[in-house]
């Protein structure tokens, strides 16, 4: 396998199953060609991990998985966002770039120098960011091909409190935030969200994190491919930062295999 492949991990779910779950954010690992271009010391970046890492939500979409009646697909990524955050636009149109964190970030959450200024990101946009958008472009194209149509959730969770990197932090920050796009969202997979969820807690939309994620080969023009981002705050299920999964991780994975099952008829 190559460095490219061993960089994310395509989990075969039922071959009627429309949806793919998608965990982008759940890794720690950094090769040791990424590491190199860090200036953090190796105590300031396990603290980073901590703060940036959607902990254990590889764990709660296995556990949906196995638990749902028809198994969805899942995409995971097995490299940490530190390396290249596949969600972000690789280009300016990314407005993640005016706090450094385009696809390959220079700050880390709370403002300090994560590489130095002016370095290239290209050399890790190649090597991992474009093989990981062609696999998940043709995951979704495979969903097509064998159902008709492709749902993705994508699977993330965010701190209680506010970090400064982000944007749009100033909003509510429910239990469960569901990101939607105006196009492949539709109303009645936001409505199946939200009755799945309703046993951890309130459910809002977009705050305080947005969007969803679609490869940008079917985004804004493919109806058949819709998306949902289940953004849940880290509170719910695990200690921050960076700690332990708690009792709280059961009860979301069932919540998402509900929700999987739901939009899966």
């Amino acid at each position: 396998m190559s460095a490219d492949a061993a960089s994310f991990s395509l989990l075969p779910g039922a071959e009627g199953s429309p949806v793919i779950l998608h965990v982008p954010h759940s890794a720690r690992a950094i090769p040791p060609e990424a590491r190199a271009g860090i200036v953090l010391d190796d105590g300031s970046l396990e603290r980073e991990l901590d703060h940036i890492t959607d902990a254990h939500t590889a764990e709660i979409a296995e556990l949906a998985a196995r638990s749902a009646r028809l198994a969805p697909w899942r995409f995971v990524n097995l490299l940490s966002r530190l390396v290249v955050d596949p969600e972000r636009f690789p280009d300016e149109r990314e407005e993640m770039l005016s706090v450094g964190m385009g696809a390959v970030y220079t700050r880390t959450t709370h403002g300090r120098a994560l590489r130095p200024a002016g370095a290239d990101p290209g050399p890790l946009v190649d090597r991992y960011f474009r093989p990981y958008a062609r696999a998940m472009s043709e995951a979704v194209g495979e969903r097509l091909a064998a159902v008709g149509r492709a749902v993705i959730i994508d699977v993330h969770s965010y701190p209680s409190e506010r970090l400064p990197y982000e944007l749009h932090g100033d909003g509510p920050r429910p239990p469960v935030c569901l990101g939607t796009d105006s196009f492949h969202t539709p109303a009645a997979l936001t409505a199946a969200a939200r009755e799945a969820f309703a046993a951890v807690g309130e459910t809002g939309l977009d705050s305080p994190f947005g969007g969803t994620y679609v490869p940008l080969e079917y985004y804004g023009s493919e109806p058949r491919v819709s998306a949902l981002m289940v953004e849940i705050r880290r509170d719910t299920y695990m200690t921050e930062p960076g700690g332990p999964a708690g009792p709280g991780l059961p009860l979301l994975a069932a919540a998402l295999a509900g929700l999987v099952e739901a939009v899966s008829v």
